[in-house]
């Protein structure tokens, strides 16, 4: 089955889209053991981040397994994840412990 999403890492609670994705479209995401649908509420862009459940605001979002940074506001489940609702932890001298 082609995967229109993939989910890097089993902790990862973004997805990344690998194709543009329309608003409402049922996806396959796929991971590293098999694939699931669901559906996105808006439309993501080819390379873009989604969330794969519903988001708190101030939560930590991982990619890679890793944490790459923290909502801004509370993320809907698959909603765009991007620069208008995370504030990246990475390279930041302000922040400990990250």
């Amino acid at each position: 089955m082609r995967s229109d999403a993939i989910l890097i890492h089993d902790k990862d609670n973004v997805a990344v889209a690998l194709k543009d994705i329309h608003e409402n479209e049922e996806i396959v995401i796929g991971k590293e053991n098999g694939s699931f649908r669901m559906r996105v509420s808006e439309a993501i862009p080819f390379g873009h981040k989604f969330a794969v459940r519903y988001l708190e605001k101030d939560e930590t979002i991982i990619k890679y397994g890793e944490v790459i940074g923290r909502t801004t506001v509370a993320i809907p489940l698959g909603a765009h994840a991007h620069i208008h609702n995370i504030e990246s932890l990475r390279g930041r001298g302000d922040l400990k412990n990250h």
